[in-house]
């Protein structure tokens, strides 16, 4: 995993989260829609923090764990810049398929919205999804992020000299069967595993999970720069009845695959 922290120690991944605002809207839309009034909240590979701060805000207690120390070190002083200490029971340096500084059935919610992405062995997907199941509270509630492997595909397409190897047909086939993708150029998003949507449900109810609802966090990553200029230029009552229309989209199952990422919602049986 160390190319992946090596990554993420380079990259702007709270920024990410202000740069694509409507991935970070509608998923919390859609978590305070299912969320318990109040309780304990795990935010299992949170990066620097940016839900953790949110859930915090909203009175839960938190505990923040993320693979990269330094978005730990980030996310702990977030806290402090933002007055949130008492709402934090801890904040760790975890690898999601390995939680052992954390009880079983520990919590009332638990978030998972990166390892995912990041597990290319069945095994360890495996291992991940297992550990979310045991440290959430029968009945509880998870939240947990996958891509989908239809979008790379045509991201690939698109862009091709933005996701070497899959400049070349034959990587792009080689990748529609293994949704398994290695950046060719250095400091890139990279070790990355893509869901073939279909699969996603079955293999969280194998592990112990109740389907609720599969959400597309941002199907308006569609939309060009240029698209998104002309509905600011029309001004913020405009812009918002889009960023309302794409929150509503979001639960439409026809149109899952044009999302960047999509959003599991389920439940611990």
């Amino acid at each position: 995993m160390s190319n992946i922290i090596s990554y993420y120690n380079l990259f702007d991944e709270w920024g990410r989260l202000d740069r694509e605002p409507i991935e970070f809207q509608v998923n919390w839309h859609y978590i305070k829609k299912y969320l318990p009034g109040d309780g304990r909240v795990l935010d299992n590979g949170a990066g620097p923090g940016k839900y953790s701060m949110k859930l915090a805000e909203e009175g839960f207690q938190v505990t923040l764990t993320d693979l990269t120390p330094k978005l730990v070190e980030i996310a702990k002083d977030k806290v402090i810049e933002l007055g949130l200490e008492k709402q934090f029971e801890g904040l760790y340096s975890a690898d999601a398929r390995e939680l052992k500084m954390l009880k079983n059935e520990q919590f009332d919610a638990s978030l998972m919205l990166g390892p995912m992405y990041h597990l290319q062995e069945e095994k360890d997907r495996i291992k991940a999804v297992q550990e979310l199941h045991r440290v959430t509270k029968k009945n509880g509630l998870v939240f947990v992020a996958f891509m989908p492997r239809t979008r790379h595909i045509f991201n690939s397409l698109l862009t091709p000299d933005n996701w070497k190897p899959n400049n070349k047909m034959d990587s792009i086939n080689q990748f529609t069967q293994t949704g398994c993708f290695n950046h060719a150029d250095e400091n890139r998003f990279t070790g990355a595993y893509y869901f073939n949507i279909k699969d996603i449900n079955p293999f969280m109810e194998t592990h112990g999970f109740e389907h609720i609802q599969l959400i597309g966090s941002n199907v308006g990553t569609i939309l060009t720069n240029d698209s998104w200029n002309y509905w600011r230029d029309k001004g913020e009552q405009e812009l918002q009845k889009v960023i309302d229309l794409i929150i509503e989209k979001g639960a439409d199952p026809y149109i899952l695959g044009i999302s960047s990422h999509l959003l599991y919602i389920g439940r611990k049986r």
